[in-house]
């Protein structure tokens, strides 16, 4: 195991909790970008994907746990764009 790419992971991973706690609270997507969070969504699958293939080790839960914040993020991304919709609806009828 790398403690190097496990210090990466928790460091890039670090910022998640807030990220989430602010989109949940606000319920609002200014600042974010649904295409940034994809990629590193992807990025973390891509890490998964070589533990898996290459060289299985503790790190891999790292990626695992990021990827699950990042996808949470990113629900939380189109549950505010429904909001943000219905309120917009909310706001032209009356």
């Amino acid at each position: 195991m790398s403690i190097f790419e496990a210090i990466m992971l928790l460091c890039f991973g670090a910022a998640w909790p807030a990220s989430i706690y602010r989109s949940y609270v606000s319920r609002d997507n200014s600042g974010k970008s649904l295409w940034f969070m994809v990629i590193v969504l992807i990025g973390y699958i891509s890490g998964v994907t070589h533990k898996l293939i290459y060289s299985y080790d503790l790190v891999i839960y790292l990626y695992i746990l990021n990827g699950l914040m990042v996808s949470a993020d990113i629900l939380l991304y189109y549950r505010n764009s429904r909001l943000t919709e219905e309120s917009d609806s909310e706001m032209k009828s009356n």
